[in-house]
């Protein structure tokens, strides 16, 4: 555990208490950490993607009871959020410097250190899964796995570019405007959800739409400006030392870099589920869809759903009396690679 002179709490008590949100001061500026668990459990450190936090990159995967329960069962869970970008954040001061993606990740590494966390499971979205694959490249000791949703590893496309620029410059001169909420649902979410002149748009788009207005767009920009100057982490994929576990949306836009970044990785020690008619965002626009894979690459690490929500047909840690068929990832539109779980010991 940090000192004081190192980083700063709203509870300084040392047994932080169930979903507290913590700000911790390091070298690069002041992160918010909410803390969900069992302290004494193996630490799951999670990252959202561009303008989003924990609440609203990850709350419907939460919200599943059965992934929920397998996740708070095994874990206690640090949720994550890029500067600025926790409920109610002030405007970070301009007089701030902008963070490379490289700030960020050692900003992770003094995070881990301020909890007194040795290595830990990581699970990002898109940017966030870029920030913690470059983590797990920069920190190999530091981590033990890699759960990432439609994850970026390439610098930026020419398409990419002109969109972040856009986005950049109209954040500068309009603030969180309706068309940047447009290119940023379009990045999340599939054109089924999103709506139409026909169709209206889901639940969990109007939601997000809400909390994206309470984004302050400077701190949006920040984060944008880091991420589209990010360098290509491909090479580096090879020395990763941790498992994977990569799910991609087909319909996301970042569906073709999911797949460059599964050639790269070690095939014996990660796997590819691709989730038909979903966007990037499958912690939200199919959290279900993400329960079977997820639950067969933890028992690689010895983790288990308790007991009491044994009877789930979805798990394929319920009794073995369960009808094999009922495990078919075809019947839930996925398209699962088969997953190593026998994993090196040193690991």
């Amino acid at each position: 555990m940090g000192d004081s002179s190192d980083s700063l709490s709203v509870d300084m008590e040392s047994n932080f208490l169930p979903g507290k949100e913590h700000i911790v001061k390091t070298s690069h500026g002041h992160v918010s950490v909410t803390v969900f668990g069992d302290l004494d459990k193996p630490a799951l450190i999670t990252y959202p993607d561009l303008a989003l936090n924990y609440v609203s990159c990850f709350q419907g995967l939460f919200f599943c009871p059965e992934a929920f329960s397998v996740l708070i069962h095994n874990f206690c869970i640090y949720h994550l959020n890029p500067p600025g970008h926790e409920l109610e954040a002030a405007v970070i001061s301009p007089d701030e410097p902008i963070l490379s993606v490289d700030d960020l990740t050692d900003q992770i590494a003094e995070i881990l250190d301020y909890f007194g966390l040795g290595a830990v499971m990581c699970m990002g979205v898109t940017a966030g899964a870029y920030i913690l694959t470059l983590f797990a490249i920069k920190y190999a000791r530091r981590v033990i796995g890699l759960i990432l949703v439609s994850p970026l590893c390439k610098a930026p496309s020419w398409t990419e570019w002109l969109c972040n620029k856009v986005m950049s410059n109209l954040l500068y001169i309009c603030g969180m405007c309706g068309l940047v909420k447009e290119l940023l649902l379009m990045r999340y979410f599939s054109k089924e959800v999103r709506g139409s002149t026909d169709v209206p748009e889901s639940d969990v788009v109007q939601a997000c739409r809400r909390l994206l207005g309470e984004r302050q767009s400077p701190n949006v920009l920040r984060f944008l400006e880091a991420i589209n100057g990010r360098p290509d982490i491909s090479e580096g994929l090879r020395r990763l030392q941790c498992r994977s576990l990569i799910f991609v949306g087909e319909n996301s836009p970042f569906h073709f870099e999911a797949l460059h970044m599964t050639s790269k990785l070690d095939r014996r020690f990660s796997a590819l589920v691709e989730v038909q008619s979903c966007g990037s965002m499958v912690t939200e626009e199919q959290p279900d869809a993400m329960l079977i894979p997820l639950e067969y690459f933890l028992m690689g690490y010895g983790f288990y759903r308790p007991s009491q929500y044994n009877v789930s047909p979805r798990s394929p840690l319920s009794p073995t009396s369960i009808s094999p068929e009922l495990f078919s990832p075809e019947s839930m539109g996925l398209k699962l690679k088969p997953i190593k779980t026998r994993i090196p010991a040193e690991v």
